[in-house]
């Protein structure tokens, strides 16, 4: 019999009975985009958050089956708790890669049969924590960011791991604020739309300033 076991801090709250399926997606995220002279392109993200679902039974009967003969809705009012106070939980299934943080994002519940016994889905997802993001600062005072070289005459720049379109006019004519013309001079119809080995045209300085 596999234990489905929910963590509260040092409580647990282990499910009656051994439900009879229960899904798990895991996955990335792809965008599609549309470039010029190529057409669509799908570019693979970063994971995205499991989505977790379980068919659950809490029993009204002492059936052999059972782990417990615990009132059904107090399992109700537990998971509705969970729910609506945000709560995160741990969702642990020993003896398998499943030990992940998760909120209840809802819970169906309905009786069938006459036995007062509650046949439930929870439907749950898989929580991250959003850390901000610190920013160094050497002193008090704003330091002026030197300016790179601008270039002289127009070249090609292939796009690398973590670029953006103002970063690299940022990095090549010392003003991000260029980059809707470099967009314009390579057709893009989304100028934060770019990626990884993508060769991009970068037309002298002289003329992107002259055109704003």
């Amino acid at each position: 019999m596999r234990k489905f076991i929910f963590k509260d801090g040092n409580r647990e709250l282990l499910l009656p009975v051994t439900p009879p399926s229960f899904t798990i997606t895991h996955g990335i995220k792809i965008e599609t985009i549309h470039i010029h002279t190529l057409g669509d392109v799908n570019i693979a993200g970063y994971g995205t958050l499991a989505a977790i679902k379980i068919d659950c039974l809490f029993p009204a009967q002492p059936y052999p089956f059972a782990l417990t003969d615990e009132n059904p809705y107090t399992y109700v009012k537990t998971f509705q708790k969970f729910c609506d106070k945000r709560k995160v939980i741990r969702f642990v299934i020993p003896d398998t890669p499943v030990n992940l943080p998760v909120l209840v994002e809802s819970i169906a519940y309905s009786e069938r049969d006459g036995t007062h016994d509650v046949y439930a889905t929870l439907t749950l997802r898989e929580y991250r924590q959003l850390n901000a993001v610190k920013v160094e600062q050497s002193g008090t005072e704003n330091q002026p960011r030197p300016a790179a070289a601008a270039i002289d005459k127009p070249t090609a720049y292939t796009v690398e791991s973590g670029d953006t379109l103002s970063s690299i006019c940022r990095k090549l004519y010392g003003d991000a604020n260029l980059y809707p013309k470099v967009a314009d001079a390579n057709g893009l119809t989304n100028p934060h739309l770019i990626f990884p080995e993508q060769i991009l045209s970068m037309p002298d300085k002289s003329q992107l300033v002259s055109g704003r």
